[in-house]
């Protein structure tokens, strides 16, 4: 009997490696596991050398022909170049490297690479019989696959050149750019021969060393105003996307790109208040549309840093639909130029809870401003019990109330007012109360979760004196009648609300302002007769210790205006409308 036992065991674990074997072989060449489990991030490794870069097609079809490399030699950048769009088909592209203390003389290392149909040389112009020697000529450029071109060289102390090639990634579509210190696209799209509803992959390089990325300690100026910018929800995509409820109609004769007009629209927002922080509230990151989230991550950030502003980034629904998890995004998204943005703290649910401190004026140290950011999750996590979406959860309502209370000590040492404000996506279920004052565009039912966790009684408990959300898609919104009819409607979300809501403590005094952002990107729905994308903007004067905020349009008779103007907190005290 025992003997038995143990055959079956042998022979259990024997067809259960031999499985995990042929996965792994079939996945090795064809990726056939889910790509969660592929999770990609940019690698650079520290002290390493590019010393080839070649590319690799396979087919579902063909079951000799393999996208993957001998691992001892080969590094795989694991990024589908075709973004899984084609039935039997993939094509990866593979870099060769070594540490330098590894290179022999015989070695070559990479110090230029493009992309094109023609040897980069002969598309300049230039004669190789005109070369001045013969070391020029040993660095020739040489041809790989897919329109690679890569030129290399062994002189001596080349992996030590700023021209030497450190580190290669893919991003796609033709309006991909780079964010990266350091990091530059080369060429044109790489030659893979597929349609065009397939973005074009693009290579970029890094030379030299990995750049350690600015981070500004964003502080009150010296008159004593600061500016927070809110964008929420850009819904960018891999390539430039399609506009969604777009008006007019007839823009740019009827073809209109989302993302370029999305980002146009930024652009002239930023240039005009000249903010001195973003607020990025959340479904920056269209996933459905953005089968490469890095390249979608890149517009606005690379948008952000040429105009030397500091950002703070948490998350919608949609932000980890496409390639990259929440984690995956943040660890991305730290390693940027002007980010403030953190994960938060490992042991809280979610990622991207965190709070930043804006410095008084002038030398003091002394935080004038905190802005607290909360991960609000998706969707619910027990949709027959409670519908619709998610909730901000226990551990992070203590993890805020326990932080609040420890800055509290240290804000105390301020001589003037201090000021709490809190950005989330989702909104709290206190955003339909039905005794709200509101100003300001309500248009459909608000999504908040139908659980309600206790949140709100935290801010007002805190002192908090204002929070803005973002809103989120569904995929047929519809119209409700009043607040109070939003509050029970679930299924529809918010892209045109667009109002701050004042809540009352039970003696009647004002105490929390809940604002939404008004939907800014073209690649979520905005179907609601007449409306026109917006940009909250929060404007600061900490020598009265007041907070106004305003919105901005991207299109119709009131473009140039501050809409829907408001004072939120006067004397460092919530304010009713009614008191203006």
């Amino acid at each position: 009997m025992t003997r038995r036992i143990v055959r079956t065991i042998v022979q259990t674990a024997t067809a259960a490696l031999f499985t995990l074997i042929v996965i792994f072989f079939l996945d090795r060449n064809f990726r056939v596991l889910p790509d969660a489990l592929h999770e990609y991030l940019p690698t650079h490794h520290a002290g390493s050398v590019i010393t080839d870069i070649t590319l690799t097609k396979c087919s579902t079809l063909n079951l000799f022909s393999s996208c993957k490399l001998d691992s001892a030699l080969w590094h795989r950048i694991d990024k589908d170049l075709y973004l899984r769009k084609t039935l039997f088909s993939s094509a990866y592209l593979h870099v060769q490297r070594k540490r330098e203390e590894e290179l022999t003389p015989g070695d070559k290392v990479v110090i230029d690479v493009t992309v094109g149909r023609l040897n980069p040389d002969v598309a300049a112009g230039k004669n190789s019989h005109n070369r001045r020697d013969k070391e020029k000529e040993e660095e020739k450029w040489e041809a790989r696959p897919g329109g690679l071109w890569i030129k290399r060289s062994n002189k001596r102390g080349v992996s030590d050149s700023k021209s030497a090639v450190t580190a290669v990634d893919v991003l796609f579509g033709d309006d991909a750019v780079e964010a990266r210190p350091g990091w530059e696209i080369t060429g044109t799209a790489m030659l893979l021969d597929i349609g065009s509803g397939v973005p074009g992959a693009h290579v970029t390089v890094r030379r030299g060393e990995a750049q350690e990325p600015y981070k500004p300690v964003p502080k009150i100026r010296d008159n004593g105003r600061f500016k927070i910018m809110q964008l929420a929800d850009l819904h960018l995509s891999t390539g430039v996307g399609q506009c969604r409820d777009a008006l007019p109609e007839d823009w740019n004769g009827g073809n209109c790109e989302a993302d370029p007009r999305t980002l146009e629209f930024v652009i002239k927002i930023l240039e005009e208040e000249r903010p001195d922080l973003v607020v990025l509230s959340g479904d920056q990151v269209n996933g459905d549309t953005a089968p490469d989230t890095q390249s979608a991550i890149f517009k606005y950030a690379q948008l952000l840093i040429k105009h030397k502003i500091p950002y703070v980034s948490i998350f919608g629904n949609h932000d980890d639909e496409g390639s990259m998890s929440r984690a995956a995004q943040m660890d991305l998204i730290e390693t940027l130029p002007y980010s403030l943005s953190k994960a938060g703290p490992a042991d809280v649910d979610g990622v991207g809870n965190y709070y930043i401190e804006i410095l008084a004026r002038g030398g003091s140290g002394h935080s004038a401003i905190t802005v607290y950011l909360l991960d609000t999750h998706s969707y619910s996590p027990n949709e027959r019990q409670f519908k619709g979406y998610d909730w901000i959860k226990k551990n992070q309502i203590d993890w805020f109330r326990t932080t609040a209370q420890d800055l509290k000590k240290k804000h105390k040492e301020y001589t003037h007012h201090h000021m709490d404000v809190a950005f989330i996506h989702i909104p709290i279920p206190e955003y339909v109360l039905p005794n709200l004052t509101l100003v300001g565009e309500w248009k459909e039912p608000s999504t908040a979760p139908a659980y309600n966790s206790g949140f709100y009684d935290a801010l007002v408990d805190e002192g908090v004196v204002m929070v803005s959300c973002g809103q989120y898609v569904s995929p047929s919104p519809k119209m409700a009648v009043s607040p109070v009819e939003a509050s029970i409607d679930l299924l529809s979300s918010d892209h045109v609300n667009e109002y701050c809501g004042l809540s009352h403590h039970e003696e009647g005094n004002p105490a929390l302002w809940m604002c939404y952002a008004g939907a800014t990107g073209f690649g979520g729905y905005a179907g609601y007769g007449g409306f026109h994308r917006k940009i909250r903007i929060f404007d600061f004067d900490m020598n009265e210790a007041r907070i106004t905020t305003w919105k901005r349009v991207e299109y119709g008779p009131d473009v140039n205006k501050r809409i829907d103007e408001l004072i939120l907190v006067d004397a460092g005290k919530v304010r009713a409308p009614m008191e203006e």
